[in-house]
């Protein structure tokens, strides 16, 4: 994995990845990277949507809105506060059903992981909140949501708040108890966000 010295470098290339496609699956770069403002938390997801991709932003879709209600941000703030990273950084495809978009392989996760893995190394946030359960997984370690949404993880030096995905497609909010765990893990992300934005004495 090549050692990036600047996060400008880093997203240069990242730019242009085409290490998926270039591995045979049905993708549809260019990847969706977010803007860099000198943020503090970082915000992984798992991939950008169809309208992520349109746009060239990341959380434009649905569940964007979702989040950002969850988060009482609007679009701006949303950036202005968290770098916007993801599990893989591409549109995946719609998926053979026709219901949703294709789940990334195993493999297309394993190609984009050095992207994440050298932004977390080089902006070093103090809050990092992941989104959906391969999310959670792929930096946590967390086998199931509801083991870990409320609950909140050390990472290095940050913060960690696992989160559910705001996907309507999604029924884990349908239990009362997952909805309990999501509303303490939103007033945590809240709380962490708010000290962020404290000078430091």
């Amino acid at each position: 994995m090549r050692r990036y010295r600047s996060i400008a470098a880093l997203r240069r290339d990242n730019a242009a990845c085409v290490r998926c496609s270039d591995a045979g699956y049905p993708i549809a770069p260019p990847p969706v990277l977010g803007a860099v403002h000198g943020q503090r938390a970082f915000l992984f997801g798992l991939a950008p949507g169809a309208l992520e991709a349109a746009a060239g932003r990341p959380w434009r879709g649905r569940a964007g809105r979702a989040l950002r209600r969850w988060l009482r941000l609007d679009e701006e703030e949303l950036e202005r506060v968290f770098y916007c990273g993801s599990v893989t950084r591409c549109f995946p495809g719609r998926a053979a059903a026709g219901r949703g978009d294709r789940a990334a392989t195993a493999e297309e996760q394993r190609l984009c992981a050095s992207w994440a893995e050298e932004e977390l190394r080089l902006l070093r946030p103090a809050l990092v909140v992941t989104v959906g359960a391969v999310a959670a997984r792929r930096l946590l370690g967390v086998e199931r949501l509801a083991d870990a949404v409320g609950k909140s993880f050390a990472f290095g030096e940050a913060v960690a708040v696992p989160l559910p995905h705001p996907s309507g497609a999604s029924g884990w909010l349908n239990e009362p108890a997952n909805r309990a765990r999501l509303g303490k893990a939103l007033t945590h992300v809240r709380r962490e966000i708010a000290g962020l934005a404290e000078p430091e004495r």
